[in-house]
């Protein structure tokens, strides 16, 4: 009886999409106890970040300059005047851009936005404005405080002083590549990360799926008002992940929390995307009333 010939099994790539995707994958659990998986920016992918934001400060500061020159031949002033102008400029720009940006909504700067990354706190709360302040303050050490070091006249600057900033801005700029999250400086001073956002379907085609049961109105006021703005945002995550177990665990969080029975005949992904409707139509409805709540604590007796 003849033997097959054995063959040798294929070795195993070094390095697969599905080991990149777990590499940096990281749990982030939000204050309610709801585990939002996220992925984490790369080194390659938060450089390129900071060089397109670096292209539009240049670009910035051309534009300044160019309108600042104008005006002084215009006005056939001192260039002195123009060169106030300019560093006041640059001082804005360098201090604020990143903090103005990653203060906002979707906590991006231009180039973090065109890469789909964003800034967002390690401990899942939200992200605050002192963070983003200590994370920036940080790049000045980091970055624009030794690379001014390094471009100020060798007249006034001795050569050892140079080194010495070239080696401090070395090792701040690869320091992410010596930690697992990626993390700079900066970022573990203030608590935070820089994490994938990817692009998603809206969940507002979600809720108005037309094969699905509408129940928003049977939630009472006293049901809506129990929760706010932040918790609509954490429940928007969950449904969009649509994770059984995080499913189950929050519905069962909300029906306690509002005073809900269950029904023998619930689902939990109906009662949370009907919930999710109401509690947004409800919000809405009050924010054209000049009324916001921006989470469960909001206007609790202390």
């Amino acid at each position: 009886m003849s033997r097959a010939p054995a063959t040798k099994s294929p070795a195993p790539n070094r390095s697969t999409p599905l080991d990149e995707t777990r590499r940096f994958s990281r749990s982030l659990v939000t204050p309610e106890g709801v585990d939002l998986g996220v992925r984490i920016a790369t080194a390659g992918e938060r450089a390129g970040a900071f060089l397109i934001d670096a292209v539009f400060m240049v670009i910035a500061m051309i534009v300044l300059t160019i309108l600042a020159l104008f005006a002084g031949v215009r006005n056939t002033q001192s260039f002195d005047i123009v060169a106030i102008i300019w560093l006041v400029g640059f001082f804005v720009l360098r201090n604020f851009y990143f903090f103005i940006f990653e203060l906002g909504a979707r906590a991006a700067t231009p180039g973090k936005r065109i890469l789909k990354i964003r800034v967002a706190s390690r401990g899942g709360g939200v992200l605050k404005a002192d963070a983003i302040f200590a994370r920036n303050a940080m790049r000045e050490i980091e970055v624009f405080l030794p690379m001014s070091m390094m471009a100020a006249n060798a007249d006034s600057v001795d050569g050892w002083i140079s080194l010495a900033g070239f080696i401090w801005t070395t090792v701040f700029i690869f320091f992410p590549l010596f930690n697992r999250d990626r993390l700079r400086a900066g970022d573990i001073i203030a608590g935070t990360w820089v994490v994938q956002t990817p692009r998603r379907a809206l969940l507002s085609d979600l809720a108005a799926r037309p094969d699905l049961p509408r129940f928003e109105s049977r939630f009472t006021i006293e049901q809506l008002d129990a929760y706010g703005i932040k918790e609509l945002h954490v429940l928007e995550n969950v449904l969009r992940q649509n994770l059984p177990d995080s499913i189950g665990l929050v519905a069962d969080r909300i029906r306690r929390k509002i005073g809900w029975r269950k029904d023998p005949n619930e689902y939990d992904g109906v009662f949370l995307r009907d919930y999710y409707a109401a509690l947004r139509k409800h919000l809405e409805s009050k924010l054209l009333m000049g009324q916001r709540r921006a989470d469960k604590h909001h206007g609790a007796k202390r």
